[in-house]
């Protein structure tokens, strides 16, 4: 199958090199993300290769359907940049990883946890500045604390059992209860877990259903001095609800791989210019919230593993007709 690879970064090419040849296409790699605006790239490709960063709405997808694509590859496990039913409609099948290392994503949720329970990011700035004073820095034992999963699937469970050494009482909530989860926690209502969690770590797929799932009137059922801990996606939570509830205490910590606006400026270098988006800002000011640039997933076997996995998707189309990751 000859494929187009959009969104290419450097640490990639080794795995589209070796897994290209490996399962048998022929792979063209572009680093600009795919989007209505260079979708005429893929003239005379078979399929196309995105990341969770791309933009593949209507427009695009119509114009890669007439130019005869017949395959749209997401190389991450989030869905929510394609416009499923313009797919259907301008019938190009389309497939994602959702079950590339999550490891790598559970692992990352636990450091990001014990980085504002311990407050270790203000501890690193004053180090820095040849502060080495106590005062303020004091933190909480997960232990002592309940522990709430709004998301119990691959990346959930795999979090659950990373967090299930430290003895915190740990509980979740997910519209399909997973059997091996109980192992580890007790299932609550959304509302429930709200109300009893110390913190709360998102590991849902961005839905129109869950959208803004951390707004105004769920912070206000949650206890007072919660920590919420977001490795999913940024569009789960309100920015504004979130910053009023950081500044009146409601919220006591936060730490966030990811934001709802983060296209264009996570995974760029902004060091000599200005952030225009206000509460992004302002979010980066509070010295109890630890902002990280979406790359909870970037190890070097979630990196291979996405690559070979998307290809293999293409494999199988391309053999069978048929993909298990289809996006129905």
């Amino acid at each position: 199958m000859k494929i187009l690879a959009y969104c290419v970064r450097p640490d990639e090419l080794s795995s589209f090199e070796k897994y290209s040849k490996q399962i048998g296409h022929e792979v063209t790699v572009l680093k600009e993300s795919f989007g209505p605006q260079n979708a005429h790239l893929a003239e005379g490709y078979d399929a196309v290769s995105i990341l969770g960063n791309c933009n593949a709405n209507k427009e695009a997808i119509e114009k890669i359907s007439k130019l005869g694509v017949k395959y749209l590859a997401t190389r991450s496990a989030g869905i929510n940049n394609i416009d499923i039913e313009a797919a259907k409609k301008f019938d190009v099948r389309a497939c994602n990883v959702p079950a590339y290392s999550p490891n790598a994503v559970a692992e990352f949720a636990v450091a990001s946890t014990l980085c504002v329970a311990r407050n270790l990011q203000q501890a690193i700035r004053r180090v820095d500045v040849q502060n080495f004073g106590l005062a303020g820095l004091i933190g909480f034992e997960l232990r002592n604390k309940t522990i709430g999963f709004i998301g119990t699937g691959r990346i959930g469970l795999t979090t659950i059992k990373a967090f299930s050494g430290f003895g915190a009482k740990m509980i979740g909530y997910d519209l399909y209860q997973n059997e091996e989860a109980k192992k580890y926690i007790e299932y609550r209502t959304l509302d429930e877990l709200f109300k009893e969690a110390d913190i709360i770590s998102l590991h849902c797929p961005l839905t129109d259903d869950n959208y803004h799932i951390i707004n105004r009137e769920n912070i206000a059922k949650m206890r007072d001095g919660v920590v919420i801990v977001n490795t999913a996606r940024g569009a789960l939570m309100d920015a504004e609800a979130v910053i009023e509830g950081l500044k009146s205490g409601k919220i006591a910590g936060l730490a966030t791989d990811v934001y709802e606006n983060e296209v264009g400026i996570f995974h760029n270098d902004h060091t000599n210019s200005l952030i225009k988006d206000d509460n992004l800002a302002r979010l980066m000011q509070f010295p109890n919230v630890l902002v990280t640039p979406h790359f909870g997933f970037y190890t070097d076997e979630a990196v291979a593993n996405m690559v070979e996995y998307s290809l293999q998707n293409l494999k199988d189309f391309e053999i069978s007709g048929q993909c298990k990751n289809e996006i129905k």
